[in-house]
């Protein structure tokens, strides 16, 4: 029997499967519990989300992914602006990971993004993850943080070859990522599957690319 894969944009009725989706594909990953459901749910309202790069991956019908983009920026030197993308959350349910699914996805929205007239993303990830999907680091491309830090975690992926021309560029990650802890609490209550945080390896790992630095 052939596998039906379809990638298709998230509706409302989709909202809480991919929130309990990436509740349990984050759950003490990178910290005991997890905040990255709660991201999902409210940055669906902020102005900074694209509704035509939030993304679900379905196979035969049941939702095993999801990737949400929200709208960023570089400035030069000069002061000049450059909206670009980042994408976050994005989440593949746990027993459909390493079998290619993320990257689908991934590889769809960057076509959809160029059709909506983008050419940059800047994300922070585990390059192991998305080198595959041509994301390279940020170190050569020239695009840092303010005060002139390059961490290892920071990686670009032009849609459109050259368009960062070895500029110095700075990021600036959108206000949507803001959240307040408490309310992260509150939100996590609301699920009926009570989950126990813990620590695990995965964790030091993820303290260790997050702070390391390059250059």
């Amino acid at each position: 029997m052939m596998i039906q894969i379809k990638i298709r944009n998230e509706v409302a009725s989709d909202n809480r499967k991919v929130e309990e989706m990436t509740r349990k594909a984050f759950w003490n990953l990178h910290v005991p519990g997890c905040s990255e459901h709660y991201i999902a749910h409210v940055i669906r309202n902020h102005e900074d989300f694209i509704r035509e790069l939030d993304l679900v991956i379905e196979l035969d019908g049941e939702i095993i992914g999801n990737i949400m983009y929200t709208k960023t920026k570089l400035v030069d030197e000069q002061g000049n602006i450059k909206p670009i993308l980042t994408f976050g959350p994005i989440c593949v349910a746990k027993e459909y990971q390493r079998q290619g699914y993320g990257k689908q996805l991934i590889d769809y929205s960057f076509q959809k993004a160029v059709e909506l007239g983008y050419d940059c993303v800047v994300i922070l990830g585990s390059p192991m993850n998305y080198v595959t999907s041509g994301f390279q680091s940020c170190l050569k491309h020239n695009v840092c943080l303010e005060g002139d830090i390059f961490p290892a975690a920071m990686l670009v992926k032009e849609l459109k070859e050259g368009i960062l021309d070895g500029r110095k560029w700075y990021y600036y990650e959108s206000p949507a990522f803001a959240i307040d802890p408490a309310q992260v609490e509150v939100f996590d209550a609301t699920f009926e599957e009570k989950l126990e945080k813990n620590t695990q390896p995965s964790q030091e790992e993820f303290y260790i690319m997050s702070h390391a630095k390059l250059g």
